[in-house]
């Protein structure tokens, strides 16, 4: 099964710019099975990584001795989506590090839901999007949530953070993972709007069920996420107890109701501040990573490891 000669000629292309520019790695993004040793040929093997939604097409990856595969699961997510969880679980299992420079080869014209070779091309430098965020930062919050849940949830909420709703600024709070646990202290404000929905429509991947929980977020609660990007429930107040908990002056109870939740469950809590936009995300009971509202839209830019201002006091008790 030799490679199409379109396909080829971008391979070739990225390796004369992956040696011209000295980049640390060649990202391809494919669901199309290849000539994978006619692919070596061409590209540097210990710098190419592969990620492929494709079961059997991962499968044959993952059982060729001389490729790295970069086991993701995205969802329905667009293209651009998965490049970047790719480009996370890169660094977190230490392929490249942050600020690395990458050229990546993906399929961008005819979509996710019509696999074709390759057909496009991009050079992308890590250090614009990802400078802050380290190896030991991702594994850590791994080992709670899979990575593509967690990323998926602070998409929605840096977009909440920066546009709010209909003009309006929004505070909400998104606990994710350890769901049965987290239920046991929580109780409900309202009816949930995501009961009697099947699991793919409460897919927080999928970007349209994203701009629907845009929408739900401006309820007074929480939102409580399963660890595989399910939406559980809304509108939940978090009864957890405080203790042992420190917080920075001016964070308001939503924030103290995220800290208490992580700190009694393996959960992860990400919160929108309703005054400021900023979006704080909590494990173990405390700030882990905090990302300005003007941060770019794409997911993990410029974390910081403080926290200073707050949610203002118009924000809902606990939980809300």
């Amino acid at each position: 099964m030799a490679l199409l000669a379109q396909t080829a000629i971008l391979l070739k292309a990225a390796r004369q710019l992956a040696d011209e520019l000295s980049a640390d790695a060649v990202l391809m993004l494919t669901e199309t099975d290849l000539d994978w040793d006619e692919v070596l040929e061409l590209l540097p093997g210990d710098k190419l990584l592969i990620a492929a939604r494709n079961r059997d097409v991962a499968a044959k990856i993952r059982a060729h001795a001389h490729l790295t595969l970069l086991d993701i699961n995205p969802g329905p997510s667009p293209t651009q989506e998965r490049m970047s969880l790719a480009l996370l679980e890169a660094i977190a299992i230490e392929k490249i590090r942050p600020g690395a420079h990458v050229i990546a080869l993906y399929n961008g014209i005819g979509g996710a839901d019509r696999p074709e070779p390759i057909d496009s091309i991009s050079v992308i430098h890590l250090g614009e999007h990802l400078e802050r965020l380290s190896a030991q930062d991702l594994r850590k919050l791994d080992t709670q949530v899979p990575l593509e849940s967690l990323r998926a949830v602070v998409d929605v909420a840096t977009e909440i953070g920066r546009e709010g709703r209909e003009g309006k600024p929004v505070g909400t709070m998104f606990v994710v993972g350890d769901t049965k646990r987290v239920l046991t202290m929580c109780r409900p404000l309202n009816f949930n709007p995501f009961r009697g929905y099947a699991a793919k429509e409460r897919d927080i991947r999928d970007p349209r069920v994203r701009e629907q929980i845009k929408d739900i977020a401006q309820l007074e609660g929480a939102l409580i996420i399963q660890r595989d990007g399910v939406a559980e429930a809304a509108c939940m107040y978090i009864d957890a107890p405080a203790e042992g908990i420190t917080l920075s002056k001016g964070l308001g109870t939503r924030h103290w109701a995220a800290a208490a939740i992580t700190k009694k469950t393996k959960a992860i809590a990400v919160v929108v501040s309703q005054s400021s936009g900023i979006v704080r995300i909590f494990q173990n009971g405390t700030i882990v990573l905090n990302i300005p509202p003007l941060a770019r839209p794409m997911i993990w830019s410029h974390f910081h490891m403080d926290a200073s201002d707050g949610n203002g006091a118009g924000s809902p008790p606990a939980g809300g």
